[in-house]
């Protein structure tokens, strides 16, 4: 009693992509397979080896982002000293309410007050800086100040330097994978419309003799 044949298991994906790899290269013996095929699998592994440039492109250049920003960030962490300052004034929140805004300095965490501190060199300053919200007169900040005393915005972090590189080199690299995708469709796109042209010049020449229109007797 003879059983139903099962149905062929699909080859896995590593098998699929390393047969299109052999397709691609020549090296894969396929007596039907046509050149329009061979082309369609070089494009597949030109889209492959351009993902595998991009990602070392864009991991490259991240790695380079980061240590420049880094190298400035650690020259002004060299440079730029913290002093304590001490909070003379707060801005006025009646003030700021009355002209349109709904707590001081909009909807930050820190507002902008007077303080006093004195510099490295001994010398006293007076300026605006910032400081959390709950701060009040006569309280203690610390401020971010250069050699000659005057405020400064603090170095930056090196945690956020590595974020932001690493979404720079993320952004770069979707984009170019995105423009790969778009160069291979285009490329498959082309190859089927010379397929169907191929498959059209053919049939136009074979049907005739094929359906006896051209004279010929149709074989069996």
């Amino acid at each position: 009693m003879s059983s139903t044949p099962r149905p062929a298991r699909p080859a896995s994906l590593p098998r699929r992509i390393g047969r299109q790899l052999r397709r691609a290269v020549g090296t894969r013996h396929e007596p039907l397979a046509r050149p329009l095929d061979r082309s369609r699998a070089r494009a597949w592994l030109s889209v492959i080896l351009g993902a595998v440039l991009a990602l070392a492109l864009s991991a490259g250049g991240s790695l380079l982002l980061y240590r420049g920003t880094e190298h400035r960030a650690g020259a002004d962490r060299g440079r730029l000293q913290q002093v304590d300052a001490v909070v003379r004034g707060l801005p006025d929140r009646a003030a700021a309410t009355a002209a349109g805004s709904r707590f001081s300095g909009g909807y930050s965490s820190r507002v902008d007050v007077d303080a006093t501190w004195t510099a490295p060199d001994g010398t006293q300053h007076l300026g605006t800086v910032q400081v959390p919200r709950s701060a009040t007169p006569g309280s203690h900040v610390a401020v971010w100040v250069d050699p000659a005393g005057a405020s400064s915005a603090p170095p930056a972090d090196r945690l956020a330097l590595a974020v932001s590189a690493a979404c720079t080199g993320a952004g770069a690299l979707l984009a170019l994978l995105a423009l790969l995708a778009l160069i291979l469709r285009l490329r498959l796109h082309a190859l089927d419309r010379r397929g169907e042209a191929a498959w059209t010049a053919a049939w136009a020449r074979l049907e005739p003799r094929w359906s006896g229109r051209a004279g010929h007797r149709q074989e069996d």
